[in-house]
């Protein structure tokens, strides 16, 4: 696995509780088979609401 996705999976802890426990599984299925920025826009997206 990249370093890059690992501390992207580390980072999607600090949302927990306030994201959706499916969001979450959602963004970080979409890091780990490898299309992070795919995840990242997922993230910045409910980081906005």
């Amino acid at each position: 696995m990249d370093k890059e996705i690992k501390l992207f999976v580390i980072e999607l802890k600090k949302y927990r509780g306030k994201i959706p426990k499916q969001a979450l599984k959602t963004i970080r299925g979409q890091a780990l088979s490898g299309d992070l920025v795919g995840a990242r826009k997922g993230l910045e997206k409910w980081g906005k609401s």
